[in-house]
């Protein structure tokens, strides 16, 4: 008799018995009788790779996402062979490898199942493409919740969803659409209290099953390569992101200025649009860095060409703008006009750079310029040509950052939007079809697109932004999450979207404020700000066709809350840069959604608008029209409410009330939070001051202030400054000690201390164990108190 399993399963092939095993230092290999070969790698205690191949042998071993810089080590591995399986042993994890079927089990230390095959690996043989299509299903526990999957414009918790990886140009995509611009094959589980990760490094075109066909049943499969997942143990959430965003990478520093707010739309063009833009800005004072030219910058939308018409002096322009604070943006697109006289065209034709269809000839695909051919980014010389062609842009010009576009990548008038699959690949020396490189290809052009930057802009940081990613392009470039719309439910997705990102590795992110697509209201546009404020990536973005979206275009009051969220994040600068400084360093995510800042709250389970900003900042964006006020859960903690300064105990639903000009923002009890004067962009003021905002707490709490000279490498020779400011609460005292590294003198001498719902009347104010007289603190009725900035020691004394 046939079960419904087998026939679910008629096409499929499964791993017979183990008839060898053999180790080799950090790996061990099982044999099967029909040729399957299992490897699996202990990378660290926590960290372990899972390699299949039904060939006999292995292909070489390539991966675009990993991290070759990152360092691997374990404490622990022993292989104990038992009756009917193999147990392997770390000091975090034992692993079960069932003598006959191949099968996996991964348990922690004290024998809990974390993570259980129920088919486990099998596959299918592709007989229309040559290879396999591989398969892995594992055992979901009750209760189990699933995150990550990168831009997902789904709920937060993927339990019963059923997601696709290609990227694809997906023009004013809507909720649960599938699939997006970004590629993370990785996903957090989370059970009985305790996460694990799973991160599947296939390139091909991969699905994702959470309990959505079988309710206990999660699966991951790929239309071709290989069966190669990591596992990663917690039992933290924050031990799964920190060593999965240690294993796919982790930027450089930006410079300071790419986290001030950025202005773009298709297209400002002429000059004189570009100038009045700008000037409205500085006039309304409200602050900007940033503007982004559009492919209407350029000669017939020619990569790397400026329209005479429109630009006829870039550099003057570009400078022009530096001058006032602007720095300048520009769009660069894969697709490369097929222009006999276009001298990019004929620097690529000549040496073959352009990617080939199966039967030789260069492939062909219509986009903005018209017939265009389109480089091999995953062919190292044609990074290295891409890369040397930014050179006019970055040192002659003045241009301060590249925005990569359509580099799904998208092409216009054909079925699937993209390449045909024949399409041939270099693949750094392992040659695919379209199949494998796809998702890599926005990558890998990122790639060259910073590694040509860099160069040019050297000794300065580089900035790009891609459209389309796979895990590891974190390493090079920001990104934004597409074609969106101007819709509520839109400011819903940028809100799960950035908090996804964020756990999936890809932190430096942000949504086009106000939506892309159609014409949002000034009630959406100003609530799109206020939380596009609190995403690391903060630009405005639209598409011309509707009419205007800078934060003039809808009356006084919006540009009144536009200033004042903006100039909230200039003030919070030193915050965000301290936050980036801990993802780079730490693999930290800058945003952090609930279930992340405490796992053993079920509440937190399902929540998907609040997040923790940073460590210290809880933000809770207002999502709906017509609404001065709405329903929020608060964490474990207290928590100060930014704007009244009343505390409010944690671990519970309330109903916050907010005007139009607000949105529920707390602050964590016992957190010091740094401020710089509010500038009109990055670097405009030289002060004498940084502000802390001393929040009390009865009780211990650490804070955290990094800085150095907002731009350029001193920092990795030790010129930065990192000060760790720890408080503890008394009663009637309250004492913070500061401990600094690092050899950056900051251009500020004093702190300005504003001290936050003390319970208390000062007293006397002791520095470093010497009385100071309060008239010299200049300490005033809403205890502020200016003092020098190298403390150690400050206490302050109550009546």
């Amino acid at each position: 008799m046939i079960t419904n399993q087998e026939l679910e399963h008629k096409g499929d092939q499964f791993p017979s018995k183990i008839v060898s095993f053999n180790q080799d230092v950090d790996s061990i290999y099982f044999n099967t009788d029909n040729n399957v070969i299992l490897k699996i790698t202990i990378l660290r205690d926590s960290l372990i790779r899972f390699r299949y191949t039904t060939k006999g042998y292995f292909s070489n071993d390539f991966s675009y996402a990993i991290d070759k810089t990152q360092s691997h080590g374990y404490n622990q591995l022993e292989v104990i062979e038992e009756s009917t399986f193999y147990l392997i042993k770390t000091s975090k994890v034992f692993c079960k490898v069932n003598k006959k079927n191949l099968k996996i089990s991964i348990h922690d230390i004290d024998g809990f199942t974390i993570l259980e095959d129920e088919i486990g690996f099998h596959w299918e043989e592709s007989y229309e493409h040559g290879g396999n299509i591989v398969k892995m299903s594992k055992m979901s526990k009750d209760g189990e919740s699933f995150y990550g999957m990168g831009d997902k414009p789904t709920h937060l918790n993927l339990k019963g969803k059923r997601v696709e990886n290609w990227a694809t140009d997906q023009y004013a995509f809507h909720k649960d659409q599938e699939p997006l611009y970004k590629v993370v094959p990785f996903y957090i589980g989370l059970h009985h209290n305790k996460a694990y990760g799973v991160f599947f490094d296939n390139t091909f075109r991969t699905f994702f099953d959470f309990c959505h066909e079988r309710r206990n049943i999660t699966s991951f499969w790929a239309e071709g390569g290989e069966m190669n997942y990591y596992f990663v143990y917690g039992p933290k959430m924050a031990d799964v992101v920190t060593t999965y965003t240690h294993l796919t990478g982790k930027p450089e520093l930006p410079p300071m200025w790419t986290l001030g707010y950025h202005q773009c739309k298709w297209s400002y063009y002429p000059e004189s649009k570009v100038k009045e833009v700008t000037a409205r800005f500085r006039e309304l004072k409200i602050p900007c860095d940033a503007i982004y030219l559009d492919i209407d910058y350029m000669e017939g939308f020619r990569c790397f060409t400026w329209s005479k018409e429109y630009f006829p002096e870039p550099k003057r322009m570009v400078a022009e703008l530096a001058k006032d604070g602007f720095k300048t943006v520009v769009i660069i697109d894969p697709g490369i006009k097929i222009d006999k006289d276009y001298w990019v065209y004929q620097e690529a034709l000549a040496k073959g750079y352009f990617c080939r269809r199966a039967d030789g000839p260069f492939m062909k695909g219509k986009v903005w310029p018209g017939e265009c051919n389109f480089p091999d980014y995953t062919n190292p010389e044609v990074r290295e040509w891409w890369a040397g062609l930014f050179k006019e842009l970055i040192s002659e010009i003045g241009v301060k950052g590249v925005w990569n576009d359509m580099n799904e990548p998208a092409v216009m008038d054909v079925p699937g939007k993209t390449f045909p699959y024949d399409v041939r690949h270099d693949y750094d020396g392992n040659p695919c079809s379209h199949r494998k490189a796809h998702n890599i290809y926005g990558t890998q052009m990122a790639r060259a697109t910073y590694e040509g930057v860099k160069r040019f802009a050297y000794p300065k940081r580089p900035f790009i932004i891609t459209r389309s990613a796979y895990s590891g392009a974190q390493r090079y470039t920001s990104s934004w999450t597409g074609d969106n719309v101007a819709s509520w439910e839109h400011l819903w997705i940028a809100n799960i979207q950035m908090q996804r990102m964020s756990i999936s590795g890809m932190g430096f992110t942000g949504s086009d404020i106000g939506g892309f697509a159609e014409q949002p209201s000034g009630e959406l546009y100003a609530r799109w700000i206020q939380l596009g404020v609190f995403h690391p990536f903060c630009r405005t973005h639209s598409s011309g066709d509707h009419g205007e979206q800078e934060p003039w275009s809808f009356g006084q009051e919006v540009i009144d809350i536009t200033r004042k969220f903006v100039e909230l994040r200039y003030e919070l600068l030193p915050y965000l840069y301290t936050m980036f400084w801990q993802y780079v360093n730490e693999g930290t995510p800058m945003l952090k959604p609930l279930v992340y800042f405490d796992q053993e709250d079920f509440h937190t389970h399902y929540r998907t608008d609040e997040f923790i900003f940073g460590n210290q900042i809880l933000v809770c964006p207002i999502l709906e029209p017509n609404a001065l006020g709405r329903r929020m859960y608060l964490p474990k903690g207290n928590w100060y409410n930014y704007w009244t300064n009343e505390l409010t105990e944690g671990k519970k639903e309330l109903w916050i009330k907010t005007d139009f000009d607000q949105i529920p923002i707390f602050i964590k009890e016992g957190a010091i939070i740094p401020k710089y004067p509010v500038q009109q962009y990055v670097g405009e003021l030289q002060f004498d001051e940084l502000t802390l905002d001393v929040y009390y707490k009865l009780g211990k709490e650490k804070s955290t202030v990094y800085e150095d000279a907002q731009d350029g490498y001193d920092y990795n020779k030790g010129r930065f400054s990192l000060r760790t400011f720890t408080l503890n609460g008394k009663e009637k005292e309250l004492i913070i000690q500061q401990h600094k590294e690092g050899t950056f003198e900051t251009g500020y001498s004093n702190f300005k201390i504003n001290l936050k719902a003390l319970p208390f009347k000062v007293k006397k104010v002791e520095v470093d164990n010497e009385k100071i007289s309060l008239d010299s603190l200049k300490l005033n009725g809403e205890n502020t108190l200016v003092l020098y900035k190298d403390f150690t020691e400050l206490h302050i004394i109550g009546a």
